[in-house]
């Protein structure tokens, strides 16, 4: 029978690097033994989450999906990396207290990077108003008070965020391949 698998969540704002990070983790991971699966939360929202919006309750909801889907992949186990924003403590703790092997990654970045990065042009229409509800300008990011690990995309390099949450894999599994 298999190891369950573990579940790295990457929780941060739009534009701290959560997806970029979260990309960059799958092969080392695979290399390591592991299967990976990656769920990102721009994806998600455009299939299983499709018509939800943005309000507290859709947010939850949209997250209780993504725990749904890592409890089944982490149960046969897949290592499941997902990159959501995930803005409430609420959702983390839910996320938390159903999922087995969770590790809360928190991207650290300014929001003032997270704009300047902003390719989308996603925090200027909050800031005209034309999105309500978008975490960090309309809707709190609630920072979260005990990740699991901190990393910092503006200050550290990609390869740098990874080689940290691959020590922190192999130091808390205690072993550099999957059983």
């Amino acid at each position: 029978m298999s190891k369950h698998g573990e579940v790295l969540w990457f929780t941060g704002l739009s534009g701290s690097g959560k997806s970029t990070t979260a990309r960059a983790l799958v092969e080392p991971l695979r290399e390591s033994g592991r299967k990976v699966e990656l769920l990102d939360g721009d994806e998600l929202r455009q299939t299983i989450s499709h018509g939800l919006g943005f309000s507290r309750e859709d947010r939850l909801t949209n997250i209780k999906r993504i725990v749904f889907l890592c409890k089944l992949l982490s149960r046969n186990g897949v290592t499941v990396i997902v990159s959501a924003i995930t803005p409430y403590e609420e959702m983390r703790e839910h996320a938390r207290a159903e999922l087995l092997g969770y590790v809360e990654i928190f991207v650290d970045c300014p929001l003032e990077e997270c704009e300047r990065r902003d390719v989308k042009g996603l925090y200027a229409k909050a800031r005209n108003a034309e999105i309500k509800q978008f975490t960090g300008i309309g809707d709190p990011y609630e920072i979260p008070e005990t990740p699991d690990i901190v990393i910092r995309t503006q200050m550290d390099e990609v390869e740098n965020n990874v080689a940290l949450i691959m020590d922190y894999m192999t130091t808390k599994t205690g072993r550099s391949e999957a059983v």
